[in-house]
């Protein structure tokens, strides 16, 4: 058994807490937030900084996500995907946490260049599932509200996860763990944690995984994301759309309780404040366009975020003796988080198995 101190309680962070707790380790959590639960919905506008993890929509697309990243980045969702069924059926719930029923990649006509862009990107790689093209009528069967004319494609064996409900299940699961909220980390170092007060802590293990709190030890910059929820009871959307749009990466999610959830842009700039109108309105305009019966949708909420991301958009792991980071996560977090929990564990040499999860 280890004892292990976990700067920063992300997605990454609370997968970490959570599996090494199952395994015997002893694992204490250090993070500024106040505590566990998300942050409050219903306020258009943006609320204190919180994990990005709980704004984003949780799509788990490794084939769409070829649209803008490498091979590498839809490996690791491949691999985190079975992952993420095995950690929602552990943790359960009301409502199923991971859900697995395919998506649609959509474009207009006059995108149809940039989604054969997409799938000869897929076509490059033998291991991945092949996309299939989706007559009109086909269309209207997986998805009746569908607007006419779109050039759709079936992405097998995609899916999402609920973030707000995963992240709290994670940490109210994750038993013996040993929870300092309200706890910035100002520097981690082997075997490390000091508080922004001064307050040092000694592990076996030190794990840094603070995103953009991790500056300026981790050479990271802020890409901002901004979202909507709509509440469209009337609105019947059974699996994430991904539509492939001139400025943004247009993405559609179904949530309980008859909401949709529309993002994201993509902005170079680490302004924290409310979502822009430049981008709801492209965002809103691009979804209505692919689901006319979102007319009536009410805006519930608007959000904004930052992405850690390294200046080449990839994620990394550094281990040395006593140290583990992992960042630079960009918009790729839930996808890729297992598989990168997985790796980071393996190269520091600590044994927690997922399977340890069925018990």
């Amino acid at each position: 058994m280890a004892r292990i101190g976990i700067a920063g309680a992300g997605v990454l962070g609370r997968l970490l807490a959570w599996r090494l707790a199952r395994a015997g380790h002893a694992v204490s959590v250090f993070d500024p937030a106040a505590g566990p639960q998300p942050p409050v919905v219903g306020q258009i506008g943006a609320s204190a900084p919180h994990a990005a993890g709980f704004t984003a929509a949780g799509m788990l697309s490794p084939i769409a996500e070829l649209d803008n990243a490498d091979a590498g980045i839809a490996r690791l969702g491949w691999r985190s995907l079975p992952m993420w069924r095995v950690i929602g059926a552990a943790l359960g719930g009301a409502e199923p946490l991971v859900r697995v029923n395919d998506s649609l990649l959509l474009a207009h006509g006059s995108d149809r260049g940039a989604a054969q862009r997409v799938l000869a990107r897929l076509d490059a790689l033998p291991e991945a599932p092949r996309a299939e093209v989706l007559t009109a009528a086909q269309q209207h069967a997986l998805e009746p509200a569908l607007a006419t004319g779109l050039l759709a494609w079936r992405l097998p064996g995609e899916g999402q996860v609920l973030p707000r409900e995963t992240l709290l299940a994670l940490a109210q699961q994750a038993e013996g763990v040993r929870w300092h909220w309200g706890t910035p980390i100002t520097d981690v170092s082997s075997g490390r944690l000091v508080q922004a007060d001064g307050a040092a802590h000694r592990f076996d293990l030190a794990i840094d995984t603070r995103g953009l709190g991790a500056r300026p030890q981790v050479a990271l910059r802020g890409v901002r994301g901004e979202v909507a929820w709509l509440h469209a009871p009337g609105v019947v959307l059974s699996r994430p759309l991904r539509l492939l749009h001139p400025r943004h990466r247009v993405y559609l999610v179904p949530r309980p309780g008859g909401r949709i959830v529309v993002g994201a842009s993509e902005i170079e700039s680490e302004d924290r404040s409310p979502a822009s109108l430049r981008s709801v309105l492209e965002l809103l305009s691009a979804a209505h366009s692919v689901l006319p019966e979102l007319a009536e949708a009410r805006i519930e909420h608007l959000e904004s975020n930052l992405r850690p991301a390294r200046a080449d958009n990839a994620p990394f792991i550094e281990h040395a003796s006593g140290l583990l980071r992992i960042n630079g996560l960009f918009r790729h977090g839930w996808l890729i988080a297992p598989a990168l929990v997985d790796d980071a564990l393996a190269a520091a040499h600590i044994a927690a198995p997922l399977e340890t999860t069925h018990a």
